[in-house]
């Protein structure tokens, strides 16, 4: 209810005012390219600071105007300047259309007093309104006004979407990881965890970002491996005036600061650039570099150190080079506790029980250049290159009990124990990309890209250990042995390439009386040449049971009891290798056309049909197959799509569209290979095999004022043969993958609004704002589960708990809302807060199996508030204060819901992330 009442108080304040005042409206034309539109050309009130610019129409406006006698002055970059004369009536609209010409002086005579570019909300607003498909886009203006710093914080605040706290997962009405693409630039990246399709969203900062599209339909050009959303990242340009921009931030955590000693694993450094090695003899526990033992870390704040800069260069009457490069650093510091339980049977009875203690840093380095050249106006190349460093360390203690444990007295049947792991991870990524566009008359044109990235992901040393009362009926305890997993040392490389390629031409053929081409014919090609590959070791050690054993205290002083005096094979003790390995690729070679037509003014349509081959190989060696195998698939797909607008008038578009896709397995799905972590294994399924999806999306948009939009969007999906994550049949209670059943249905709702509740400009152009928004979705999602299906394609068993069920990771309902108030003090210093909500209801996380029920992630709140300040015109101050509400992240065994059974939900685990409060410092020179 609390939510609820939130939402509604947000909701009741929406309110406009009106003033008695005159209005400028009108359109710029481009005389020398077809009449075409004349997108973001300024248009500014002489003698004054108050300007606007062209949107993608080339439509203007300049409201709130006092009646009287005015001169605009209309320019671009290239084009000549015009002043034209006007006089404002009280209430009366006064429409000036304005055709623009090439201009033969050269560009640094022209004075430019107004810019924008697509980072800015508005602009986006307008290229929504133009586009006949649909696409929803977030800038960077609008990622800082909300104190966004990653990109999966960012894509949350579009409707519909949500992500998976601690993972950077994003799920698209509903649909998780699988379903999703990530580019960049519009060419495919890879992932960074073998386990996912797509690279975690939250290791990109927004400092590279200009902005995020996000299109939920699908349209030939794309890559059709896709169900709820293609995520591209347009990365940041210069545009503007030459700068250079130095910002600095830090940051405490609410919980970190109450910690007394924070710990990690010994190894990794601050900068997160370290890498460990497996030793000359791995099989021995004190050959390693490292420690066994944790290591205390003094410095727990987050730092955040920023550095950008551009320029533009002149190389002649039409030609220019604008560079861009930003370089940051950022490390994040947290610390979780909570239960965490596994192996918990239809019963209730839980046979893996612990209290979890995490300690976690992550850092972050990015560096990223461009390169724009205009070679004139109808040729540019743009060039980018990127490269990321990301780590993440996680230590972690548990105390609790184990129906294994085999600890204590003689007979005393004590399953009480200890486990402490460290893991360190860290991601290499490097992308180069090189996109060109040309214009060859005014009917022809040509785009292409080109792309090249590199990962390399390691866990460059995972350490665990598990120790038990000693049996000699002590105090002391001793190191638990029973299974590989309880000490070893673990080593893994994830390399993957990627060469990807798109290409296309287009033909504008019958022009309507506006001398305008009513039709456009593309054909293209899209290809991606992906090669992966993996390779594992996990170096066990199993003392003699009993043998060593030491104080307590001892769990922490590790190094002192496997060395070389204590452990010994000659005296019993062993170790083991478990090496596994797979290599694989996936090539996709594509066909494509679109034929986009305005059959009358106001109604278009683009109709597409995209002709693909894939081929997908995976050949491994585990200790599930130890002799190897292999899994291949290889189809050939028809995949038509229809996008269609409607203008209902000058303000409103009805759309409409139909694609049918499909989803592939990932690769480690697909291998045999047994994953562990402390209280949950996973397991691969070579037999999975690609979903078929059928999406249809109806919407209506009405965009009442400059940068506000109202939209409905209704939508559906089919699914047949969906895959989902489901409980094994064993008692280990393993998670494997299968598709579970014929079909998923998928139908929603989605609603946004953006409002400006009020906009005062004073009699010196100083500006008041309050704006609003809103976005959110309600879904219906059911899917059939049929465990027959399951025996007759994968050759085992999945008694599923319930006939049919809710789609994986998908919630009911999911709200962002936020409040913005900006003042301007002078012409350079202003004040901007926001407070922001998001809301999710609970989703599905596991498929249960024999009468055990399914895992459910629990609903969650967050509120932040930032407030963002520029003290001159080169000093800017932040301040935030995030995840006030610090709610209860809990993940349940929803029991109380399986047919027949009197057993309450038991609760899975349980944390909390605790409120972060930063301070940020931005200086441009």
């Amino acid at each position: 209810m609390r939510k609820i009442s939130v939402l509604i108080v947000l909701l009741t304040t929406a309110v406009l005012t009106a003033q008695n005042t005159g209005t400028i409206a009108g359109k710029l034309i481009d005389i020398a390219y077809n009449n075409e539109p004349l997108a973001f050309a300024n248009v500014l009130i002489k003698g004054t600071i108050k300007g606007t610019t062209s949107n993608m129409d080339g439509r203007y406006v300049l409201d709130n105007l006092e009646a009287g006698a005015y001169t605009l002055q209309f320019s671009f970059i290239g084009y000549e300047s015009k002043e034209i004369k006007a006089t404002i009536k009280a209430g009366e609209i006064t429409e000036i259309n304005v055709p623009m010409n090439a201009s033969t002086a050269s560009l640094d005579e022209i004075v430019i007093t107004t810019t924008t570019n697509r980072e800015s909300e508005t602009a986006l607003l307008l290229e929504q309104k133009k586009a006949v498909g649909f696409k929803a886009s977030i800038g960077a203006d609008e990622l800082s006004r909300k104190g966004v710093s990653d990109v999966a914080s960012a894509v949350t605040k579009v409707s519909g979407i949500s992500k998976q706290e601690g993972s950077g997962n994003i799920f698209v009405r509903g649909l998780g990881d699988r379903y999703n693409v990530t580019t960049l630039n519009g060419l495919p990246l890879p992932s960074n965890n073998p386990s996912n399709k797509n690279i975690s969203l939250d290791i990109f900062t927004t400092d590279i970002v200009e902005n995020i599209g996000i299109s939920k339909t699908f349209e030939a050009q794309n890559y059709a491996d896709f169900g709820g959303a293609n995520i591209d990242i347009s990365s940041k340009r210069f545009s503007g005036a030459p700068f250079i921009s130095f910002g600095v931030g830090i940051e405490a955590n609410a919980n970190v600061l109450d910690v007394d000693h924070f710990y990690l694993q010994e190894g990794p450094s601050y900068l997160g650039f370290d890498s460990g090695h497996v030793p000359n003899n791995p099989l021995q526990p004190y050959h390693y570099a490292t420690s066994w033992d944790r290591t205390e870390r003094k410095n727990t704040l987050n730092n955040t150190y920023a550095l950008a800069a551009g320029k533009r260069f002149s190389l002649g009457d039409e030609s220019s080079l604008s560079t861009f490069i930003t370089a940051s650093f950022d490390t994040d510091h947290a610390f979780i506790e909570g239960v965490d339980r596994g192996s918990i049977t239809a019963q209730g009875t839980i046979n893996s029980d612990f209290y979890k203690k995490s300690y976690k840093q992550n850092t972050n380095t990015t560096v990223m250049g461009s390169a724009d050249y205009k070679i004139n106006y109808r040729n540019t190349i743009l060039f980018t290159s990127l490269f990321l460093n990301s780590s993440a360390q996680d230590y972690s203690e548990y105390d609790g009990s184990n129906q294994d444990f085999d600890g204590g007295a003689p007979g005393s049947n004590n399953v009480t124990g200890f486990i402490k792991r460290g893991t360190f991870e860290r991601t290499q990524l490097f992308v180069n990309q090189l996109l060109g566009k040309h214009s060859f008359n005014e009917k022809l044109e040509a785009n292409w890209a080109i792309g090249y990235s590199i990962l390399n992901n390691e866990v460059p040393d995972r350490m665990q250990n598990t120790f038990v009362p000693a049996r000699d009926g002590s105090s002391n305890y001793t190191f638990f042995t029973n299974s590989s997993i309880h000490n070893h040392r673990y080593f893994q490389t994830l390399d993957e390439k990627e060469l990807s390629t798109n290409v296309s031409g287009s033909y504008h053929f019958n022009k309507n009386e506006e001398s305008m081409y009513k039709g456009k014919l593309t054909l293209g090609y899209s290809g991606k040449l992906k090669k992966i590959d993996f390779d594992s070791n996990q170096y066990s050690f199993f003392p003699v049971s009993n043998k060593i054993t030491f104080p307590k205290a001892g769990i922490h002083n590790v190094d002192a009891y496997l060395n070389a005096s204590n452990f010994n094979t000659a005296t019993g003790d062993n170790s083991s290798e478990i090496p596994q390995l797979y290599t694989g690729h996936l090539d996709v070679h594509a066909a494509y056309g679109t034929l986009q037509y305005k059959f009358t003014e106001k109604f278009s349509v683009i109709l597409g049909a995209r002709l693909e081959k894939l081929d997908q190989r995976v050949y491994f060696v585990t200790s599930l197959e130890p002799s190897g195998a292999d899994s291949n698939f290889s189809p050939v797909n028809f995949l038509p799509s229809l996008s269609s607008k409607y203008m209902l008038n000058d303000k409103q578009n009805l759309k409409f569209a139909f694609s049918k896709t499909y989803t592939l397995p990932q690769f480690k799905e697909k291998v045999k290979l047994l994953f562990q972590e402390v209280t949950q294994d996973y397991e691969g399924n070579p037999t999975l095999y690609a979903s078929t999806n059928y999406n249809v999306d109806l919407g209506w948009e009405f965009f009442p004022n400059n940068g506000e939009l109202i939209s409905v969007t209704a939508f559906g999906k089919l699914i047949q043969n969906p895959i989902n994550e489901m409980f094994t049949n064993s008692s280990s209670g393993n998670i494997t993958y299968a598709n579970t059943g014929e079909k998923a249905v998928v139908a929603g709702v989605e609603l946004e609004l953006r409002k400006n509740i009020f906009e005062y400009e004073n009699a010196n152009s100083l500006k008041d704002k309050l704006s609003f928004g809103i976005n959110g979705s309600y879904m219906y999602h059911n899917q059939d589960l049929n465990k027959d299906k399951v025996f007759a394609e994968n050759g085992f068993g999945a008694n599923f708990t319930f006939d049919e069920t809710k789609l994986t990771g998908a919630s009911d309902f999911l709200a962002n809302a936020d409040i913005s108030f900006m003042k301007q003090f002078t012409e350079n210093s202003a004040i901007t807060a926001t407070v922001s909500y998001a809301y999710f209801s609970d989703k599905l996380g596991v498929i249960g199996t024999q009468n055990k029920g399914n895992m459910i992630d629990k609903s969650i709140d967050r509120l932040d508030l930032i407030v963002k300040t520029s003290l001159t015109k080169n000093l800017k101050l932040g301040l935030s204060y995030k995840n006030i509400l610090d709610p209860t992240f809990e993940r349940i065994l929803e029991q109380s819901k399986v047919p027949g059974s009197t057993t309450q939900d038991v609760l899975v685990s349980s944390y909390k992330l605790g409120s972060n409060f930063s301070l940020s410092l931005n200086y441009t020179f």
